[in-house]
């Protein structure tokens, strides 16, 4: 009989093992980033905002909604009237075809304030006092609106419109954290800070249920959600 014997070689570990290894993976040394480059969060917030400014001087409205706001401006405001325009950057929306017996312009940033910083008024120095795209950045609301009330004539108007563009980085974080019906509140509050403000007056007057509904839905598809609050200095505080 013969017996089979199986030759066994000894196992020997390759420290170099060749390309023709099926997979190798190759584990390069974690590094922290202790000086990271800000292209992460606020970089995605940037793509999201729907302003993306050149420059230091951003319009934050479209065609639609300067012509809807020019429009309330005509209705409201007469040739005669003594106009504050509140952080108007350089584009005021007033109608270019009237006149108005007097309009001085506030800046909205660093460059433009310096050339304005101060609100050396006497009280009851204006017929209306405008607020545009910006109660999103106000800081103090309730010392902005009480200071407007000072400014004001009796029966003289404040008229706060905005849109849902903002500055991500500059905008306050109450109003980011709002839904669109949560800002509308929000400045309703603002007005109500101040013992003096009549109620305020929402422009366009919304709808009723289903209704409401469509009507903000026509409003987004035309441009920017235009909103505007409308509300007047009481005359006991004349």
């Amino acid at each position: 009989m013969i017996t089979l014997q199986q030759t066994l070689k000894p196992f020997k570990w390759n420290p170099d093992p060749k390309s023709t290894t099926i997979f190798q993976p190759t584990l390069k040394p974690f590094k922290w980033n202790l000086n990271p480059k800000p292209t992460t969060i606020l970089k995605i917030k940037n793509q999201l905002s729907p302003i993306q400014p050149p420059d230091a001087f951003p319009t934050h409205v479209n065609k639609k909604f300067i012509e809807t706001l020019t429009g309330l401006y005509k209705k409201q405001l007469r040739p005669e009237y003594e106009v504050l325009d509140l952080m108007c950057s350089r584009v005021s929306h007033l109608p270019k075809e009237v006149k108005y017996k007097k309009v001085v312009e506030h800046g909205l940033n660093a460059q433009e304030l310096a050339k304005n910083p101060r609100l050396d008024f006497e009280n009851a120095s204006f017929n209306a006092v405008l607020l545009t795209a910006s109660v999103q950045y106000l800081q103090e609301p309730e010392k902005v609106f009480a200071e407007v009330l000072r400014l004001l004539r009796p029966n003289g108007v404040f008229i706060v419109s905005f849109n849902t563009h903002m500055l991500y980085e500059k905008a306050t974080d109450v109003w980011k954290n709002e839904t669109e019906s949560g800002k509308k509140r929000l400045v309703v509050k603002y007005f109500k800070y101040v013992e003096g403000f009549t109620e305020p007056e929402i422009v366009p007057k919304p709808g009723k249920g289903l209704w409401s509904k469509v009507q903000s839905s026509m409003m987004k598809s035309k441009g920017d959600p235009f909103c505007a609050f409308i509300a007047k200095k009481k005359l006991i505080y004349e």
